[in-house]
């Protein structure tokens, strides 16, 4: 691990949904009652990848036919709204929290980069008692979305670390590519196929595989 990050460990990026927030399953829910109030068929297994890696809009604007696009507003406004019938479903990854508070103990910076919207990952912080943690929040209308490296390079900025010190925890290709083009250590989190320098299926996982490189706890910056 040593090698990964000869200088030492700065700072983790995390990805929101499918890393932070296990969200794959109201994810696809939100998308197939939008699909249902067109009488259109589900998703296809390839859809519902694409959407998972995308913003909202791109996804919608994907899975609806042209000729109904003009209708995509008040669908996700007046009935199927997102922040009612779907924020409820979600939950924390197991051992996220765990893994976060051990970061924090060792004075590691944490910070998210997302293609949710920044109202709607706040409102995901909020829910959780999150916000504490991380900083800064990039999303995909304050950065250009992933696969972008825009954001990713904007934490790195802010921080003022090197690329090469800094640990970005995804699950999708887009994720994959943010990161390589920012020059950040990827870790494949959960993410079937997806490989990275790291691939963990868990945060066990991660933190045994980060433990090497870790400071101490209560360590000073």
């Amino acid at each position: 691990m040593s090698t990964l990050f000869p200088h030492g460990l700065a700072g983790v990026i995390f990805d929101c949904d499918g890393v932070m927030i296990d969200s794959r399953e109201s994810n696809n829910i939100f998308y197939n009652r939008v699909l249902e109030y067109f009488n259109l068929a589900p998703m296809t297994p390839e859809q519902e990848e694409y959407c998972f890696m995308a913003t909202a809009m791109q996804s919608l604007l994907y899975i609806v036919p042209p000729h109904l696009h003009d209708q995509i507003e008040h669908v996700t406004r007046d009935v199927v709204n997102y922040r009612r019938d779907i924020l409820p479903m979600l939950r924390l990854q197991p051992g996220f929290t765990d893994f976060i508070d051990d970061l924090r103990d060792r004075r590691v910076r944490m910070a998210v980069h997302t293609n949710r919207r920044f109202e709607g990952i706040q409102t995901v912080l909020d829910i959780f008692g999150l916000p504490t943690y991380f900083n800064p929040v990039v999303a995909a209308d304050t950065a250009a979305p992933k696969p972008s490296p825009e954001g990713t390079r904007r934490i790195c900025s802010a921080w003022g670390v090197q690329p090469e010190t800094v640990l970005f925890v995804g699950d999708s290709e887009h994720d994959k590519e943010a990161a390589r083009g920012a020059g950040v250590v990827f870790a494949a989190f959960n993410g079937g196929l997806l490989r990275g320098q790291i691939t963990v299926a868990d945060y066990a996982g991660l933190h045994a595989a980060l433990n090497p490189i870790l400071p101490p706890q209560n360590a000073t910056t």
